[in-house]
């Protein structure tokens, strides 16, 4: 059996603040790519946080069961990394190649790829040119190519154009204030950077002939690096950008606005090459959706963080129409150290952001409230649909061996570093455990 390539090409903190949603970030080759394959609007990574986010989807497993509860430079690993993908690729003779940015690993030798590529940096300057020259390689069997860009991380790159900083329209969920729209004007020019990245690769691959035999699977680990978003369970936190396309049926320059999770991609890849399915996976495949044989393949999402920088235990249940989000623990004011530094957070600060309370529980009717501002939870008229959410997570949880479900504690691993919930930021001195 021919089996195609992969190319998974992925980015730092850009949710789906890009051109191909509707946003006024020009992105014309990843908005090409999305001409050209299948994009789906309503894709969520399962926690939106850098380490544990990448590690669902390469394991298809949830961080509380993959064991990625917090960030791998500060220490933490995946339980086992042979239930990384490319092991499961290895076995039906795949090549694989890690180039930039992979944040499941200290030392990403451990991960199981053929070859790791030594890069100075991982923003687009020193990753793209090295994915081209594998590209140009004679390839003598498939390969998995993993591409990961730096941008848009923070620090972003200097406003593009004055005009950006005067007139970018903040995302909702946040001011239309000065700082902001200069913030958001950074952001904007990494998203370029990113893009002519991508563009780059893409075209070589082009060039190479291989683009008709390869799935390309594009995607970020979580939302944007703003109050609000990531390291939240709000959709501005766990939406994702999600474009693949390749073979049927990856293909059309179709949309797709079901719910799908980043724990689908393994399964769904899996089901495309025809292997037999690994026995850890939670997600489920989505090639019965784009073969037009079920109109969706779940009917609710679940996403949840345990740290980012420091302690904040939160889960989530979401179905199309509503959100039911819990966090443990007696805290009720934000954990500043996971809200990355910049001018928003310091206008937010400002204002008296450190402050405001977080309910212990809530729960939003996105039809009516998109941006998730009216919490619902103590709503009697949706009580019984609080009680099925809750009901779903817990069932979830079980299924999953979540750790808070029973001991409402986690305690870290002895060896990695932490902040404490009560410090203003990640650059604080952090803690090390043990």
């Amino acid at each position: 059996m021919n089996r195609p390539n992969i190319l998974y090409l992925h980015s730092h903190d850009t949710g789906r603040f890009i051109q191909p949603y509707g946003f006024q970030v020009p992105t014309p080759n990843i908005q090409a790519l999305a001409d050209q394959g299948v994009l789906f609007r309503q894709a969520f990574c399962a926690a939106p946080t850098c380490s544990a986010s990448r590690a669902c989807l390469l394991t298809g497993q949830y961080g509380h069961a993959n064991g990625m509860l917090g960030l791998a430079h500060r220490g933490w690993s995946l339980n086992d990394y042979s239930h990384h993908i490319v092991h499961t690729l290895h076995e039906v003779g795949y090549r694989s190649t890690l180039i930039g940015e992979q944040h499941i690993s200290k030392e990403p030798e451990v991960i199981g790829y053929d070859e790791v590529m030594k890069i100075p940096t991982t923003k687009v300057e020193s990753v793209a040119p090295l994915a081209i020259e594998v590209l140009k390689r004679d390839h003598d069997r498939p390969f998995f190519l993993s591409v990961g860009f730096f941008e848009t991380h923070r620090e972003f790159l200097g406003p593009g154009s004055i005009r950006d900083a005067h007139f970018s329209q903040p995302p909702p969920g946040l001011p239309d204030h000065p700082d902001v729209r200069q913030d958001i004007a950074g952001f904007k020019a990494s998203a370029r950077s990113l893009d002519q990245g991508v563009g780059m690769v893409l075209n070589q691959l082009e060039a190479s002939g291989l683009d008709e035999d390869t799935l390309v699977i594009f995607t970020t680990d979580h939302g944007m690096p703003f109050p609000g978003a990531k390291a939240t369970l709000y959709d501005r936190g766990i939406g994702v950008m999600l474009i693949l396309r390749g073979p049927r049926p990856f293909s059309g320059g179709r949309v797709n606005d079901r719910l799908v999770s980043h724990l689908d991609l393994f399964p769904t890849v899996c089901d495309f090459l025809d292997l037999p399915r690994p026995e850890w996976l939670h997600g489920v495949s989505l090639l019965p959706m784009l073969r037009g044989e079920v109109r969706s393949v779940r009917d609710e999402i679940h996403a949840g963080s345990t740290w980012h920088a420091a302690y904040e235990p939160q889960r989530c249940v979401r179905t199309e129409r509503h959100k039911y989000v819990r966090r443990w623990g007696e805290r009720r004011t934000p954990v500043l150290p996971n809200t990355d530094e910049g001018p928003t957070k310091e206008l937010l600060l400002a204002n008296g952001w450190a402050e405001r309370e977080i309910p212990s529980e809530q729960l939003y009717d996105l039809l009516y409230d998109p941006n998730e501002a009216c919490n619902l939870a103590d709503d009697p008229a949706l009580a019984e649909t609080l009680a099925d959410l809750r009901a779903r997570m817990q069932r979830w949880q079980r299924e999953t061996a979540d750790p808070l479900l029973e001991a409402d504690h986690v305690d870290p691993p002895a060896g990695v570093e932490i902040n404490l919930p009560d410090q203003r930021s990640a650059a604080d001195p952090t803690t090390r455990v043990g």
